[in-house]
């Protein structure tokens, strides 16, 4: 029992949700951690929350916990 994702123009197929979410979750910038869930994005950028998009400079960038 297989899935399909339409990301971006492309289809990827996948036999489970741990696969999908180890291929298509973003990288964190600053400690390369799989964002799984909430994630902030700076200009196209990826961060797994405020404390790492601060880290690299950037501002303005708050977490609502």
């Amino acid at each position: 029992m297989s899935f399909e994702v339409h990301a971006q123009g492309a289809v990827h197929v996948f036999d489970c949700f741990s696969c999908a979410i180890h291929r298509m979750a973003p990288i964190c910038e600053h400690c390369r951690v799989q964002i799984i869930g909430q994630g902030v994005e700076v200009e196209g950028k990826w961060f797994c929350g405020g404390h790492c998009a601060r880290a690299e400079g950037e501002v303005g960038i708050i977490d609502h916990v």
